[in-house]
């Protein structure tokens, strides 16, 4: 898994302000915890949010906005497949029961649930949802277009499964495709991914720079990175989708961060 990107370094003093682009490590730094490989993501700032000049998306991607994450995390390299959540659940909820697809037909409330099995499973309170914020930095990966790897949509096929391109009625294994610039997985297209945070209207306009958590309550969900459904339009890094907790699809699953 070797890859070179641009990221922003960040230094905290007092606020956290971005200093200077920096190349990342020619390999991704990973662990492996219970069957669960994760990414170590770094600090780093980006521009959250529709794209520069990209008119076509919803009010929901506005305003375009700057946003730090302040702490390393690890991500799931791949979404949490039907294996994984078996190890953990004793059951497969999925409608296409592969055991290295995806799981889906998850709603996010059954998601808590089994992140609070794996951390009593593992000894630790360190898996969780990632935020918003988490999600849409990682799947930029450093870039500036409106996928991880540019502009071009005839080049999604390559890393997502999608709409036409993909699509054969369900989702597919996962880390087949070409991994983003920092080692992940199907961050466009494959399933949805619940992410933490409740969905506001007025989210962006209000968000704080440094880390931020989205609403404190609300009525829907988000999730984030298209379907195996999905058009192209869908799956750019930009794309918030909303659902009720209780909600589940076949093609909404999620993956997990690991926090130190």
């Amino acid at each position: 898994m070797q890859h070179t990107t641009k990221i922003i370094n960040c230094s905290v003093v007092g606020l956290l302000t971005c200093m200077l682009w920096s190349t990342a490590p020619a390999a991704a730094e990973t662990q492996t915890i219970d069957g669960i490989t994760l990414v170590k993501i770094a600090p780093g700032c980006f521009q959250m949010g529709r794209d520069v000049d990209f008119k076509e998306s919803g009010r929901n991607e506005l305003p375009r906005h700057k946003v730090c994450i302040t702490k390393a995390f690890y991500l799931g390299e791949t979404e949490v497949t039907q294996t994984q959540w078996v190890k953990v659940m004793g059951n497969n909820p999925s409608k296409y029961k592969v055991l290295n697809n995806p799981v889906e037909s998850v709603n996010w409330n059954e998601v808590q649930e089994f992140i609070s099995k794996l951390n009593a499973k593992t000894g630790t309170q360190h898996f969780r949802l990632p935020t918003e914020a988490e999600w849409e930095y990682a799947a930029r990966a450093g870039s500036t277009g409106v996928y991880s790897f540019g502009d071009d949509p005839k080049k999604l096929s390559q890393y997502a499964w999608f709409g036409n391109e993909g699509y054969h009625g369900k989702s597919s294994p996962v880390a087949e495709k070409q991994p983003n610039p920092w080692g992940l997985y199907d961050m466009h297209g494959n399933v949805w991914e619940w992410v933490q945070d409740w969905y506001g209207e007025n989210t962006y306009a209000n968000s704080p720079e440094n880390d931020p958590q989205g609403p404190e309550t609300g009525k829907y969900k988000v999730s984030r990175g298209g379907s195996w459904v999905a058009s192209a339009f869908n799956t750019r890094s930009a794309v918030r989708f909303t659902g009720m907790p209780a909600q589940r699809s076949s093609d909404i699953g999620f993956r997990l961060v690991w926090q130190p």
